[in-house]
């Protein structure tokens, strides 16, 4: 990934990034062309230290014939993204441009086993269930086995061992607090994501926005 030093991220965010995101896009090169799956995942560590990406994908999809544990495959995991006018900002003769959060985590993959594979339905719900809280959690145990051992053959688990992480987030750390300012307030005003990335502006540079803040609670009645 290509990564200016203002946007590069650590190790620490971006593997804390991937794992709440839990979603993004599994490439894989099989000599001719590349391959790839959008899916969900989950990440654990080995007793080294090293993370590792679990996820499983249907029998019939083709990255499985790639997984030998050779080649290095590589997720993308992508955050909100939004696009900047020049208009926005506070300086003259900007250009257009577009932020965003994005991390690379590759690896070579290999297959799991039926237990590993059971471990990971189990581990991967039990993830995203705990996103619809106070629901009761749906777990593997409300399928009757012969209905759940169906499905199971349907699918294989995988897991990458991660060799490489790489992170950017490019919010505009470079701009002046002025333009930095004027992007995050123009960004408030768009859509789902375009509001993600302001408040993760504003999180990130909070002194730039302590007079906003003032002017607003000092208006309150």
């Amino acid at each position: 990934m290509y990564t200016p030093p203002f946007f590069k991220q650590d190790r620490a965010a971006s593997l804390k990034f991937a794992e709440a995101r839990g979603f993004g896009t599994m490439c894989a090169f099989d000599g001719k062309k590349p391959i790839a799956s959008p899916l969900p995942f989950y990440l654990t560590y080995a007793a080294d230290g090293t993370p590792q990406a679990a996820f499983h994908v249907a029998r019939h999809n083709p990255l499985l014939k790639l997984a030998g544990g050779d080649a290095s495959w590589l997720l993308a995991v992508n955050g909100p993204d939004a696009y900047v006018s020049p208009d926005w900002y506070v300086s003259p003769d900007q250009v257009p441009t577009w932020l965003y959060q994005s991390v690379h985590l590759s690896g070579p993959v290999r297959l799991l086993t039926d237990d590993e594979l059971s471990v990971q339905i189990d581990t991967l719900s039990d993830k995203f269930e705990t996103w619809l809280l106070p629901k009761k959690p749906w777990t593997s145990g409300k399928m009757t086995a012969g209905r759940l051992e169906t499905m199971k053959k349907a699918i294989v688990g995988l897991v990458m061992n991660v060799e490489e992480v790489e992170g950017s987030f490019k919010l505009n750390q470079h701009k002046s607090d002025a333009d930095y300012a004027a992007i995050a307030n123009a960004l408030s005003a768009g859509d789902a994501d375009a509001k993600q990335i302001s408040d993760l502006m504003r999180q990130a540079r909070p002194q730039v926005f302590a007079d906003e803040t003032t002017m607003l609670e000092g208006s309150a009645p």
